[in-house]
């Protein structure tokens, strides 16, 4: 798809003005002849929802209201030029990409935990379309082929979840847990046990209120899993991502290349990783360049307990230096054991180089997301910055780099009292295999 962004015009850009307006980041513009407005009575509807979903918190500006009315479905996931939108008072200029909309654009992204660029792609689009739909909107049940995606999944994980059924994480997408957490609610509400998220259901929902307090339940039982694995490393599964492949080659600056580092720095940690008793897997050859969903199919087949993304970063700015680390999370839930362990990697690695900390973070990218185990990615400093090219063009900087994960990996399964000071954690080779 073309990508869209500041100074762009055209139909496509209309319709997103009209979404971002019914989702709360663009105020309505007045009607001619004092016509009711937005924020008068509440934006246009076409469909009511069956029930309403649970007020989103941090999505959209406060002066504004936003209602759970559901904006139809687009069969093929995308914004088309011929969708059927609430027909929302906009100015004659709503064709045009201009500021106003391009820092909707960003609230928007900022809040669904994509990259904030101001750049309709295909990651906002889906975003967009997911934003959509409403608890009660459509029938939900599980489709291995074409899986239910949106924020009324989310919203039924969402409540599933606060009852005590497991769905694993809120993440969205209808897959194998979030039926088998519908089944359960439903054998224990004596109905029918399909699976399918239908109006009996809903209603059986609507008269539940959240039964579990005290906690993120999804957060507890990532926390039991991993403490019930001891603290030993043996057995344990880690899937690398040496980011891009084949003809994509990544950022190439300052005669670096972001694909061939990447991909140094994976055999090393692969090397390092099996040397201290862990089984390491590449998802995929050197020459091979796939897409963040098709990675993360490749890892969940894999069934690794964690996935590791490598890659570098680049501005148009020669100052941005610095790593950052990046887990699954959105305000409405996030990856327990990914969050620990982004946390845990970016502190080892800052302190055994001279790298800025850049922090971690929170993203809702598609290989974060779709993977069924913890998953992160590392940034590990700007190709365009001269400290960071001469610090990524060094073995020795990667060696330290790979050290740091491993000695990360080992603490996230060690308890409390055995674990090191940060820097300090040394990961033996195991006996045979120096």
């Amino acid at each position: 798809m073309k990508l869209l962004r500041l100074g762009d015009q055209g139909p496509v850009v209309a319709e997103i003005r009209t979404t971002l307006t019914h989702l709360g980041f663009l105020p309505a513009t007045p009607r001619q002849g004092g016509e009711r407005t937005e924020t008068d009575t509440g934006p246009a509807t076409t469909a009511a929802s069956t029930t309403t979903d649970a007020p989103r918190t941090g999505t959209s500006p406060a002066s504004v209201r936003r209602t759970d009315a559901a904006l139809p479905a687009s069969p093929s996931g995308s914004l088309s030029a011929g969708q059927q939108i609430p027909a929302f008072p906009v100015s004659s200029q709503s064709d045009h990409f201009d500021h106003t909309l391009d820092r909707a654009l960003r609230a928007f992204q900022q809040s669904r935990g994509l990259s904030v660029d101001g750049i309709l792609g295909p990651d906002t689009t889906r975003a967009l379309e997911e934003a959509r739909h409403n608890l009660g909107d459509r029938l939900l049940y599980h489709s291995a082929a074409h899986p239910f995606v949106g924020d009324d999944v989310a919203a039924l994980q969402e409540r599933l979840s606060n009852m005590g059924f497991d769905v694993g994480r809120t993440d969205g997408i209808f897959g194998p847990r979030t039926e088998s957490a519908v089944r359960d609610f439903q054998r224990n509400r004596g109905l029918d046990a399909d699976g399918r998220c239908g109006p009996h259901t809903l209603d059986e929902l609507a008269r539940l209120r959240r039964t579990v307090t005290g906690g993120r339940p999804d957060v507890l039982r990532e926390s039991v899993r991993l403490l019930a694995r001891g603290s030993s490393l043996l057995g344990v599964v880690i899937a690398l991502d040496p980011g891009h492949g084949g003809d994509d080659t990544g950022i190439v600056c300052s005669g670096l290349c972001e694909r061939d580092l990447m991909a140094d720095l994976a055999d090393r940690l692969s090397t390092r990783l099996i040397d201290s008793g862990l089984e390491s897997v590449l998802i995929h050859a050197p020459d091979e360049s796939l897409t963040e969903q098709e990675r993360a199919i490749r890892a969940n087949s894999l069934e690794a307990d964690l996935l590791i993304s490598l890659h570098t970063d680049g501005s148009d700015s020669p100052q941005a230096q610095g790593i950052s680390a990046y887990y699954y999370g959105t305000t409405r839930g996030s990856s327990a054991v990914g969050e620990r362990f982004a946390q845990l990697v970016q502190r080892e690695i800052v302190s055994r180089t001279n790298m800025l900390d850049c922090r971690t973070h929170p993203k809702a990218w598609d290989l974060l997301r779709r993977t069924r185990m913890p998953a992160v990615r590392l940034d590990l400093g700007y190709l365009t910055n001269e400290h960071d090219a001469q610090a990524l063009g060094s073995t020795q900087f990667r060696a330290a780099v790979a050290e740091s994960v491993l000695a990360a990996t080992q603490r996230l399964f060690l308890p409390p009292e055995l674990d090191a000071p940060t820097g300090q954690l040394h990961v033996p080779r195991v006996a045979g295999r120096a």
